[in-house]
C-alpha cells in the first residue's frame, strides 16, 4: 500500500507564495510520473503540473511562469512552489503519483484572498 502525504497549503494573500510538498510512503517499486492537481468549488479537477522521472515538466497555461514543479526520486517527494499567487489559484490541491499503480493524496487547501 502507499500513501501520499500533503502539506503546505494555507491562506495568503494575492501576490503571496506557498510550497506545496507531497512525499510517498509504503510499498513503493519505483514511481514514474508525479503531479499536481487542482479542484475549485463546482468546478471538474484539473492538472497544474507534472514531472517525469527524469525531470520533464509541464504545466497548465495559467500556471506557466508562477509556478514551479520539482522532485527528490530519493525521498519519493514531488513540490509545487506556488508564486504570485492570484484568488483564482484557489482550490482544493491533490498530489498525485503513477507506479504500477496511479495513487492520490488527500488534498491541501489554498485560498487566495483577494
Amino acid at each position: 500500500q502507499v500513501q501520499l502525504v500533503e502539506s503546505g497549503g494555507g491562506l495568503v494573500q494575492a501576490g503571496g507564495s506557498l510550497r506545496l510538498s507531497c512525499a510517498a510512503s509504503g510499498s513503493i517499486l519505483r514511481i514514474n510520473n508525479m503531479g499536481w492537481y487542482r479542484q475549485a468549488p463546482g468546478k471538474q479537477r484539473e492538472l497544474v503540473a507534472d514531472i517525469t522521472r527524469g525531470k520533464s515538466t509541464n504545466y497548465a497555461d495559467s500556471v506557466k511562469g508562477r509556478f514551479t514543479i520539482s522532485r527528490d526520486n530519493a525521498k519519493n517527494t514531488v513540490y509545487l512552489q506556488m508564486n504570485s499567487l492570484k484568488p483564482e489559484d484557489t482550490a482544493v490541491y491533490y498530489c498525485k503519483a503513477e507506479s504500477v499503480r496511479t495513487y492520490w493524496g488527500q488534498g491541501t487547501q489554498v485560498t487566495v484572498s483577494s
